[in-house]
């Protein structure tokens, strides 16, 4: 590693690094059994519109590391045939020196990770679980009623009837309520959800709304109250996550959180899907609780090093 040498870039700016490091990402995740970047930071390798920074570990032109950074939080990783050799530690110092409370998350929580942040004298300051249900617990999850008085429609019928404008400022205020507390969910503009409709897996199709008026009953000019949404995605033809589910504040304590998410799950059950995950905040009891009920289990854990 005489020649391994750091280097602060940014990868859009860079096809052919880019690259490197998505084909890196995906060796990582073969070895490991599961991805060290998570999708932000994925998208992030060739979307300059995250703003993200990289710091590459670069011996002979080739990519042995590489640590993405947005804003104080940061996800890195080492190629699976040149690990133990302190290139980790080497991107964590580099990472550390740039920002002085640093976030490092770490997918999987593996044990070269925990050897890692125990020779920083890192703890945990987040805790994000992935939660999964399948077969006949999966089955059982899905028993949807819609609600009395109110309209269940996916993004496409809702749009058709309303407009995409105002049905998109609806979503967006509901989100932003959902998770104001949230550091990636939270404050979103119209900009930023479009940007998160850009991906190849988005469909209309598969975000559902509840809204506050009768089924049935003629559109007007504007869209009604907007309850809450169930916005899933396909992994493939067999695997779907319960991607963001919200609920608005002034519809909370209304016994509409578990039609919500069996909304959603109806539709993934519907669609084929064997099998669900979804993320959820480990000190989230009310929802983790209520996950548990509908039969997820804890799958994996990722974790938050500070």
């Amino acid at each position: 590693m005489t020649n391994l040498k750091l280097t602060w870039t940014t990868l859009p700016d860079d096809a052919a690094l880019a690259e490197q490091v998505a084909e890196l990402a995906s060796r990582a995740e073969g070895a490991d059994g599961i991805a060290p970047l998570s999708e932000q930071f994925l998208l992030g390798l060739d979307d300059a519109r995250l703003g993200h920074r990289h710091l590459l570990a670069v011996e002979d032109g080739q990519v042995l590391g590489a640590a993405a950074l947005a804003g104080d939080e940061a996800e890195f990783l080492v190629d699976p045939q040149a690990r133990r050799q302190g290139i980790g530690a080497r991107l964590y110092a580099g990472l550390a020196e740039e920002v002085a409370e640093l976030k490092a998350w770490a997918h999987g929580n593996t044990d070269g990770a925990q050897a890692l942040a125990a020779r920083r004298e890192a703890q945990v300051t987040r805790r994000l679980l992935v939660m999964e249900v399948s077969g006949d617990a999966l089955r059982d999850s899905v028993d949807f009623t819609p609600p009395t008085e109110m309209t269940v429609a996916d993004l496409a019928d809702s749009r058709r009837r309303w407009g995409a404008d105002p049905v998109e400022r609806a979503w967006l205020e509901v989100n932003n309520d959902a998770f104001s507390w949230h550091p990636e969910q939270g404050g979103w503009d119209l900009a930023r959800l479009r940007r998160a409709m850009e991906v190849d897996w988005f469909d209309p199709r598969d975000v559902w709304f509840i809204w506050d008026t009768p089924a049935g009953e003629e559109p007007g000019q504007e869209p009604p109250a907007l309850a809450g949404f169930h916005w899933t995605k396909w992994h493939d033809a067999d695997t779907a996550e319960v991607y963001v589910v919200g609920l608005s504040g002034d519809y909370r304590g209304r016994g509409l959180g578990g039609p919500v998410v069996s909304m959603g799950l109806a539709h993934l059950a519907e669609g084929g899907a064997q099998r669900v995950i979804l993320y959820v905040e480990d000190d989230n009891e009310a929802a983790v609780k209520r996950y548990r009920e509908l039969g997820f289990t804890v799958a994996e854990e990722h974790v938050v090093y500070s």
